[in-house]
């Protein structure tokens, strides 16, 4: 039996978009940047290497489908990918579209002013758009 839940500051922090064979895909509440979550469905995972080979694998298409898709929903000019886990601890990988006209470039967008949420129909769109170009590809609810 799996029980796993995703971390509370990720709960509050994202909205969920839709789940792959490992990872739930969220997107980061921030209108300054286009954010997306995996966050792989594994109780206890801190660490890419905590995953077995098959997972490693797996997180690894999965973060590609995720960077492709928002790259082509931005035409952003680069793709930012990292796990970092020194706030959250729960194995959580960071896709994140930039363009040297965002706020920091080419900064980190960690620690950078105030969050700034969506809109309600500026979210509603991004997520009904995101689900649609990755729901397109096998391995996705």
């Amino acid at each position: 039996m799996n029980s796993f839940q995703l971390d509370v500051r990720l709960t509050a922090d994202t909205v969920f978009i839709g789940t792959f064979s490992l990872c739930e895909i969220r997107l980061m509440n921030d209108c300054r940047w286009p954010w997306l979550i995996l966050v792989p469905r594994l109780v206890g995972a801190e660490e890419i290497h905590d995953l077995s080979p098959v997972e490693q694998a797996q997180i690894a298409t999965e973060t590609s489908r995720v960077a492709t898709a928002l790259k082509t929903h931005t035409n952003c000019s680069k793709i930012n990918t990292g796990a970092l886990g020194n706030i959250v601890r729960q194995l959580h990988i960071h896709v994140i579209a930039r363009d040297e006209n965002d706020p920091n470039w080419p900064g980190p967008v960690w620690g950078y002013g105030d969050r700034e949420e969506y809109g309600e129909p500026e979210l509603a769109e991004i997520v009904g758009r995101l689900q649609k170009m990755l729901s397109s590809g096998s391995g996705y609810s």
